[in-house]
């Protein structure tokens, strides 16, 4: 996106951005909105395609608004590779502290509804205490700079392993339904506010920029996105598959890496959030680089919501028909299935045991979670609260 917007725009006649706006531009349209395509799958059917998206599209949001923060740190009057290398320190600290503050706070509300008595019994009590201290990881991680996205992800990750367990069933109902009936508000409420100021005339006005150079930054971010996502996802999901081919059954295929593909087109609140925080003060700017950039995101937002939205449902009917969703759900779980015994088959015999470290470079995720697990089971759980080994 970077480097094709530098060397395109200047061609269609939208000049006057300086390098730090190619960067932003980058980080803008990296994050994805993958809800729709979410809708669209089944979890049960489509287990592993589930995951990939899912994960990818949290994951993507996560590192483009830690990319952004670390961007708008950087000193653009001296590009070297001493730059490089400080945006990449800065990204590490953003990432790693964020990540550690999220834990933190959800390891604490854990140990607090299992341990004390104040956090018990009372089905709001425990509701408010999820809420405020997930709220608290946001507030802490935007008080010392860093992700509040960020934190207040991986602190809902450690509530649902741990916090979710030491609630009653009621308080359990309940979160769930609050915490989806706020985040379809929030959705809302910027999908609103994005359809109003697409119709403001103060900042397609301020842009100053003709209709042919509107419509040149619409297809070339458009083709650039379209470039982009295909450059990453299918030569990552062949070497993926190249990877696994020796111990997994079940594979990325070609149709379900053009879903992954698709389901990543798509931007929205976060690519919004964005651009209004880098190039607008309180919603307003004079600047017409800075408005062109506005308005060209809301139209992207809004393009790929709509066009590509509409047409996810038809393409995912055309890729995965109803007999290849069973085929593939069957080969999902029965890889799952081996992949959970064989760990535990190998125990059996002491002449067939490999090491450590040959399952590690044999079967490095599945190894990694088989120890992971023993962790959590005879030290984290019993600490902080959830499932039983034998549930």
């Amino acid at each position: 996106m970077k480097i094709g917007s530098w060397w395109l725009f200047p061609k269609i006649g939208f000049e006057r951005l300086e390098p730090r706006d190619y960067l932003v531009l980058g980080t803008i349209f990296s994050s994805t909105d993958t809800v729709c395509t979410l809708q669209v799958l089944s979890q049960d059917k489509n287990p592993l395609l589930y995951s990939l998206v899912f994960g990818e599209g949290i994951m993507n949001d996560a590192t483009s608004v830690v990319l952004f923060n670390a961007i708008r740190k950087m000193d653009v009057s001296n590009l070297n590779g001493s730059t490089a290398l400080h945006v990449f320190r800065d990204f590490l600290y953003l990432f790693s502290t964020s990540t550690v503050l999220g834990i933190v706070s959800g390891l604490l509300t854990a140990y607090a509804l299992k341990t004390f008595y104040f956090g018990r019994h009372s089905t709001d009590r425990e509701i408010a205490l999820m809420i405020l201290m997930a709220y608290l990881s946001y507030t802490l991680a935007e008080l010392f700079e860093l992700s509040g996205i960020l934190a207040v992800f991986f602190c809902g990750i450690v509530m649902s392993h741990y916090a979710w367990y030491n609630v009653t069933q009621k308080s359990r109902t309940t979160t769930r339904h609050t915490f989806s009936t706020m985040s379809f508000i929030a959705e809302t409420f910027i999908f609103l506010y994005v359809g109003m100021d697409a119709l403001d005339l103060q900042k397609w006005q301020v842009t100053g920029a003709s209709l042919k150079t509107s419509f040149g930054i619409y297809g070339v971010l458009i083709c650039l996105l379209l470039l982009g996502r295909a450059a990453f996802v299918f030569p990552l999901s062949a070497l993926s598959n190249y990877m696994s081919s020796n111990v997994e059954k079940s594979t990325i295929t070609f149709h379900h890496q053009v879903i992954i593909w698709w389901a990543g087109l798509m931007r929205g609140a976060v690519s919004v959030a964005l651009a209004f925080k880098q190039y607008t003060d309180f919603g307003v700017t004079w600047n017409p680089v800075h408005a062109t950039i506005i308005t060209s995101t809301v139209v992207i937002v809004l393009f790929s919501t709509m066009v590509f939205g509409l047409l996810t449902k038809p393409l995912t009917d055309a890729l995965l028909p109803q007999s290849e969703r069973g085929k593939n759900n069957h080969q999902n779980r029965k890889s799952f299935e081996e992949d959970q015994i064989l760990p535990l088959l190998s125990q059996e015999n002491p002449l067939q045991t490999k090491s450590t470290l040959a399952l590690l470079f044999e079967r490095p995720v599945r190894t990694i979670h088989v120890y992971w697990r023993k962790f959590d089971d005879n030290y984290m759980r019993p600490l902080f609260g959830g499932p039983s080994p034998s549930t």
